[in-house]
């Protein structure tokens, strides 16, 4: 009887074991797929908005290998330098893709409305993010992330309408805030707004405030002044991460 369970037991995790292999086989979840399929997704994402990507990797390889094989003249056995060259190669033609996805990621989705939380989701842990906390019907979004240097409201859209609505929102944050520092940034290419592309960093220089055991208080009493709202998703069909390389693309 107990040898029969046993059997039974091993049936289901066996069956388990597959469905859960074919639904990550099937799932469009970058979170789901392996280095190799995270690798080839990137590749092909990115090339659709980088026509240079294909000659910077195999540039970036050759000269690596290049330089190793040139060592390998010198310095024996060649043959171990040679290999050398072939796997920092490799790593090369990696690195140079995950910098190009960062570029192609917000060409992807620049001037779409949301396309600021791709920006933010460049931050570190450290860095609460909130997404959408105001949007009105013409798409002009606030969005919001609590961090070391303090609260930042950010808002996206129609430069006169959004002022107007990052200053309803800063005041509404006064009434929590307890002397934390509230920095609010528009994103757009025209003079006093932040580029898309510069908004993680903008905000990662912003002097540090206030300590990480500070940043959970505040979240706290944020999410009474938040209430019920609704989150506003980013622009669908995020592009992937890749394990290995630098996390310059966001999944889902």
């Amino acid at each position: 009887m107990a040898s029969e369970r046993a059997k039974q037991l091993a049936a289901q995790q066996k069956a388990a074991a597959k469905a859960e292999k074919l639904r990550k086989k099937n799932s469009d979840n970058p979170k789901d797929w392996g280095q190799g399929r995270q690798f080839i997704e990137a590749f092909k994402i990115t090339k659709q908005y980088d026509n240079a990507l294909v000659w910077l990797m195999l540039g970036g390889f050759i000269l690596t290998v290049a330089v190793f094989v040139v060592i390998g003249l010198f310095v024996s056995p060649w043959w171990m330098w040679l290999i050398f060259g072939v796997l920092f190669g490799a790593l090369a033609a990696m690195y140079i893709l995950s910098w190009r996805a960062k570029g192609a990621m917000f060409k992807r989705y620049e001037g779409q409305a949301g396309s600021a939380e791709v920006g933010l989701n460049l931050l570190p842990k450290s860095w609460i993010k909130n997404p959408a906390i105001a949007v009105d019907r013409h798409q002009n979004i606030v969005h919001r992330v609590v961090g070391p240097g303090g609260i930042v409201l950010i808002g996206e859209g129609q430069p006169g309408r959004v002022r107007e609505m990052l200053a309803t929102q800063e005041k509404r944050h006064a009434a929590i805030k307890y002397n934390v520092i509230v920095t609010t940034l528009v994103v757009g290419d025209a003079a006093n707004q932040v580029p898309l592309t510069k908004l993680d960093k903008t905000i990662k220089k912003l002097p540090k405030t206030i300590k990480p055991s500070q940043v959970t208080e505040i979240v706290s009493r944020l999410k009474a002044l938040d209430g019920g709202r609704p989150a506003m998703p980013i622009p669908k069909g995020p592009m992937p991460t890749m394990k290995g390389a630098r996390s310059a693309l966001r999944g889902h």
